[in-house]
Parts: structure tokens; sequence; C-alpha cells
């Protein structure tokens, strides 16, 4: 389904080449103010622009539809929409026989009998992840105290992001990355043990970012090959703080006060500039094809900002939960 979050809920709705985009946010507090301006920052860390991102550029101005009112959030469902302004659907109309390899086309054709809106990815698109910047400009606002930060780690595995992408350019090719997050001012006892950890709902908000592969908390994957007293824990203090973070701030599931640190891969965008191969449907042959429209050379370029609006709707709702009790 398209509803992410339990007493904080998520709900994303529209298309790359609809009419456009938008988030419905439902379990917002009332009485947080809230403009067009607070969005402003955010949604401009996530458009395109900079060297090996897409040319596609659209306005993103959100528009507040419901639960604002005299510049304060109502306790309302609050439903902010982005209008779709430049698009160039036509560049698509081969994929309907042609189905895209890394691209979702083929399994959207199965699983909606072929009804799917395959205009650039229609509702799987990347276009819809300026709804997940939207609303994690409304939960960091429900976070106060908690300071949530991403940063790109590398780039075709090169730390350094401008050789990277030479890489990729030199071989006409795209390229994936890697995104860290880190979030501050978590207080211990957040979390579930078992189905709903911070871990379950980190990764499951995570997986919402098209072209995420992976995810990892802590020292991740390298714990396999720790002692377990190398990878331990231990407390300096009553208030929780530990001589070393391995766990990323997350224990049984839930946060124990240290840092939460997580990362995630972002695959090679699907659509590149080098020719491939796909079955053609109508021909019943597998044929050379070059993929048109506009792409980002490096998905993972676009990702941070959209990480820790993803950290900060899982920690809203997990703060909700908490006052809950």
């Amino acid at each position: 389904m398209n509803t992410f979050g339990r007493l904080f809920r998520v709900q994303i709705l529209g298309e790359s080449h609809g009419e456009g985009a938008g988030v419905l946010l439902d379990g917002v507090p009332a009485g947080i103010p809230l403009s067009v301006a607070d969005f402003e920052t955010d949604i401009a860390r996530r458009k395109p622009g900079a060297k090996g991102t897409t040319p596609r550029k659209e306005a993103d101005m959100p528009e507040l539809k419901t639960g604002v009112f005299n510049g304060f959030t109502t306790g309302a469902p609050l439903l902010i929409w982005f209008s779709n302004e430049n698009t160039r659907s036509s560049d698509y109309d081969w994929v309907k026989t042609q189905p895209r390899p890394g691209h979702v086309d083929w399994v959207a054709m199965q699983k909606f009998h072929g009804f799917s809106d395959h205009r650039g990815g229609g509702h799987f698109s990347g276009r819809l992840t300026v709804c997940l910047v939207a609303a994690g400009v409304v939960a960091k606002k429900m976070l106060e105290g908690i300071k949530i930060q991403s940063t790109i780690l590398e780039v075709g595995g090169e730390a350094d992001v401008e050789q990277g992408l030479e890489k990729a350019i030199a071989m006409k090719d795209s390229i994936g990355g890697i995104v860290e997050c880190r979030a501050t001012g978590i207080p211990a006892g957040w979390g579930e043990p078992f189905w709903d950890s911070i871990e379950s709902a980190i990764a499951h908000a995570a997986f919402a970012i098209p072209a995420v592969k992976g995810i990892e908390f802590g020292a991740g994957f390298r714990a396999a090959r720790m002692m377990g007293t190398e990878h331990n824990d231990a407390l300096m203090n009553a208030t929780g703080q530990t001589v070393t973070n391995h766990a990323g701030g997350v224990v049984g599931g839930i946060s124990n006060g240290n840092e939460l640190v997580f990362r995630v891969a972002v695959k090679p965008t699907a659509s590149t500039p080098k020719p491939q191969q796909s079955f053609n449907l109508e021909t019943n042959a597998i044929e050379t094809f070059s993929v048109k429209g506009r792409h980002d050379l490096c998905i993972a370029l676009r990702v941070p900002v959209v990480l820790e609006s993803i950290a900060a709707i899982a920690l809203a709702d997990f703060k909700l939960l908490a006052a809950a009790f």
C-alpha cells in the first residue's frame, strides 16, 4: 500500500508525468508553525542542477491544501501538493513494448494488468521523493532537539565524488553510491522489540526511496568479522553513553540515547546513456535500445536530504508512540 506509520501516517500520491505528486499526513499535532517558506531549504537540496543530476527542472513549490490555518497546523490531515510542469511523456512511449532493464516497467505491467502509468515510471518514479522530503520537513518540526544529517560517503567506489562522476562520464554509464545518515538527541527507549524496532521502521521507510538496495546500522556488515568483546559498546555512565557505538544507537530494536548511525547503498541509475538490450514484447526478439528522457547520472547525489526525511518520518512516529505510553 501507499501508507507508512501508525500514529504519524504518511501517504504518497501522484505520478511522474501526471498532474503532480502529493503527500497526505495524518497525526500531525495542532499548533506547529508551518508555511511554504519552511520547505524551501530541503526542497532545494533535492533539486537537480549539480553535475551528474537530471536536466529536468520543476518549480516544486509546495501547495498546502489542507490542515493549515493562519500559519499553524490544525491537527486535521495535512495535504501537500507539487504540480508537474516540465514533462516530456513522448520519451516513454516505447517502454510499453520494450521494458527497460532495471526499471519497474515489466513488473508494473504484471501487477496492474497493463493499466499502470508508464510515463517516467509513473507512481514508482523518483519524482515522488519530493513528497518524502515534504513529509520530512513536517516530521523534523515535530522532533525538537533532534538533529538529523546525511552525507555522501562514496560515489562509484570513490570517496571523491568528482572522481567517481568522471569515471562514469568516461564510461558513458551511470553510477551508484553510499549515503550515511546520523541523528543525535534521540532519547533512550524509543522503538519496539521484534517487528517494530527502530531498525525495522527506518529500513521500511528507506526502501521507499527508489534505487536503495541495502541498509546497515552502526558497524553493519563489519560486525560479522568482529569479536564479541570488540563489537560490544560498554556503558560509560548512568545516562547510557557508550565508549564505542558499533550498535549505531540501537540495542534490541530500542534507542539507547547514543547517536543513530545508518548507511544505505544506492544502485546505479537504471537509465543510462550506454546502449542496452531488452526483450521486445511486440517482435518477440531481444533488441538493442538506448534510453531516452532526462535522468540522473548518479541518483545518490540527491539522496541525502531524502534519507534525512525518511529517518525523521520514522522517528516522529516513534515520538508519538512513546508519548502514548
